[in-house]
């Protein structure tokens, strides 16, 4: 099957800052793929090169089987912003409905799934400046998904929210995942990282090692992931040094 994501010797730099570093990816469709490194290791500037929004500086994208950039494919992706896109005064259901309508527009039925979907209910009528930092991080999640995509890219989705949100939107990701839609997801938390199909280990806009959780542990020969990853930064630091 053709991949849904894919790039070969990708790289964006920002002056003397390699921030994608020839990455080679390849994201099957119904994967949660997670990528995973601490915060300025190129995740963001990765997910922002695969919707379009940047260009490489060489290297390829693909993505739905069409070379990036191309908004011929746009409508078929999801993308939820690391920090808050939502118009702060409009309420919570004309967000949903105003991203609905962007994408080519969806029945009313839609956005009243998605905000049952994220159980908000309640505030579907409440203007967005009125919700709590949670509440617009789940409206964020039903922008996204409203349209239908084919794959969503996630964005630290879980940055700032308590654990028992956290495990909340991690099942909205594998109910959405079973139902056919790719996934990828980028994080700096490691219990996140169980949650994914695959992993992708990425520091200094490098990706260093990639598998399921227990391929990378077995891969490292440790007994958890940050042990893995901290084993995978090390040796890549040693090759780089020689």
């Amino acid at each position: 099957m053709e991949p849904i994501v894919e790039t070969k010797a990708l790289h964006k730099h920002f002056g003397p800052i390699r921030a994608v570093d020839g990455i080679d990816l390849t994201v099957q469709a119904g994967e949660i793929y997670g990528l995973l490194g601490p915060n300025g290791s190129g995740k963001t500037t990765l997910i922002r090169l695969l919707t379009g929004l940047l260009k490489p500086n060489s290297g390829s994208i693909t993505v739905l089987g069409q070379a990036m950039p191309s908004k011929a494919i746009l409508y078929q992706v999801g993308y939820m912003t690391q920090a808050s896109a939502l118009y702060e005064e409009l309420t919570l259901r004309e967000n949903i409905a105003f991203f609905a309508e962007m994408c080519g527009g969806v029945s009313q039925a839609r956005v009243d799934e998605l905000i049952a979907l994220v159980d908000l209910q309640d505030r579907a009528d409440s203007l967005v400046r009125t919700l709590s930092g949670g509440m617009k991080q789940r409206t964020s999640l039903a922008c996204a998904l409203v349209h239908r995509p084919r794959l969503l890219l996630l964005d630290e989705p879980t940055v700032g929210i308590d654990p028992q949100l956290r495990a909340t939107f991690w099942s909205y990701f594998r109910r959405v995942a079973d139902e056919g839609v790719t996934l990828i997801v980028s994080s700096h938390v490691m219990d996140e990282a169980e949650r994914c199909d695959r992993l992708g280990f990425i520091r200094q806009g490098k990706l260093l090692a990639e598998g399921s959780a227990t391929d990378l542990r077995a891969q490292a020969g440790t007994a958890t992931l940050e042990e893995a990853f901290l084993q995978f930064a090390q040796s890549n630091a040693g090759g780089e040094e020689k």
